[in-house]
């Protein structure tokens, strides 16, 4: 057995692409910064965690900002991208 230690960098997970959330990256990657914003249902908080990490693995992936925001009484989650400030 070989163990060697590598940088994380150099791990490619793509588990994430070929997820049930894809869906939800792809129009992720269409959103424009100060338009419309996605709205998503959810049915519990353990799929609105899932749905969020990975929007901010996106984000990290692609140096965006896209930002979530949930409704108090509905299971819905938003996620838009703020316009930029100069």
């Amino acid at each position: 057995m070989d163990i060697n230690f590598v940088s994380r960098t150099d791990i490619n997970i793509s588990k994430k692409s070929t997820s049930k959330y894809k869906p939800l990256l792809d129009a992720v990657k269409k959103l424009d910064p100060g338009g419309k914003a996605l709205e998503v249902s959810f049915e519990d908080e353990k799929e609105l965690n899932s749905m969020r990490n990975v929007v901010y693995g996106y984000n990290k992936d692609t140096d965006e900002k896209v930002r979530s925001s949930k409704h108090p009484q509905k299971n819905i989650v938003f996620f838009y991208k703020e316009e930029q400030e100069n």
